[in-house]
């Protein structure tokens, strides 16, 4: 591990929601700006990696676990269309009902906020279908787990494991989670594999995960990784970016291997499409996320 987040600064971060579930109606998916991508491939959605910058914590014994399970709000933009679904000509219903189907579990992105106190980890899901961002500190796989049942699933769901960086506080639990999670892939940034025990899937950025794309977001680590699920608005950046006092903030300095390439890596996550921000250290933003981060940018 690399790092440190001092408690006295972790406090500031702290949510000041309580340690419950909030449960949210979904609402309409809607494509953003670049999404056009994705039909391109049959309907599969594409995706490009940018890279996050990490902060790393130390607990100081802080305690206080939770999970907000919650449905993104789509991404706003002037070329919003819904998505569609192919069907064939044979004219059989139950052929078309199925494809109905796949589509939806395919494009119906719901998560949950696995709440660890002075850092968060989160679950995505589609259908039966999961994928798990950040381990937290060691010891969270149990919450993690939680979140997961508060969208109906168990580490069986688990298809993928995605690491936005190579900090402590967000690798914590890895080999605990692998080990439960046993049908699971895990990746993360090439450049931070060196910092990370076990069989890691190396990302450079543009890959499709989960179906969504990986972008990388260098700076705070060499390798620091954010995803984006542009059906639905949702932009998880691990610590590319925090939330502090409801805004969208640059990591501190101190803690970050290059400051000009974290702010590099806002600027480029600023030109993205989003409505709801989740991040390692801060409570969601989950309306206009994308002009909070636009107002960061422009403020260096």
């Amino acid at each position: 591990m690399s790092g440190h987040y001092h408690h006295h600064r972790a406090h500031d971060l702290h949510s000041s929601e309580p340690r419950g579930r909030l449960i949210i109606r979904p609402l309409p998916r809607l494509r953003s700006r670049r999404a056009f991508l994705g039909d391109l491939g049959g309907g599969a959605l594409a995706l490009a990696v940018l890279t996050p910058v990490a902060i790393a914590a130390c607990s100081d014994g802080e305690s206080g676990e939770g999970s907000d399970a919650a449905t993104p709000t789509p991404a706003r933009s002037e070329e919003e269309t819904t998505s569609t679904v192919a069907t064939a000509e044979s004219g059989d219903g139950d052929e078309s009902a199925a494809s109905d189907s796949v589509a939806e579990e395919t494009s119906d992105l719901r998560w949950a906020r696995a709440n660890l106190g002075f850092v968060s980890a989160y679950v995505v899901a589609r259908g039966n279908r999961a994928a798990v961002i950040d381990t937290g500190t060691a010891g969270s796989a149990e919450t993690i787990g939680q979140s997961l049942g508060d969208l109906g699933l168990n580490y069986n769901d688990v298809e993928s494991v995605i690491l936005t960086h190579n900090h402590g506080d967000h690798i914590g639990s890895i080999g605990d989670v692998l080990t439960m999670a046993v049908n699971a892939t895990a990746f993360a940034g090439e450049a931070d594999l060196g910092g990370i025990d076990g069989d890691i899937t190396g990302l450079v950025g543009g890959e499709d995960v989960f179906g969504m794309e990986m972008v990388a977001t260098p700076g705070h680590t060499p390798g620091s990784m954010s995803a984006i699920d542009h059906g639905s608005g949702l932009l998880i950046a691990g610590d590319a970016l925090i939330i502090a006092a409801g805004r969208a903030a640059e990591p501190p300095a101190e803690f970050t291997a290059d400051a000009e390439g974290a702010r590099d890596s806002i600027r480029a996550l600023a030109a993205l499409t989003f409505n709801t921000l989740l991040v390692g250290h801060g409570d969601p933003i989950e309306s206009a996320a994308d002009e909070s981060v636009a107002a960061l940018a422009a403020s260096f």
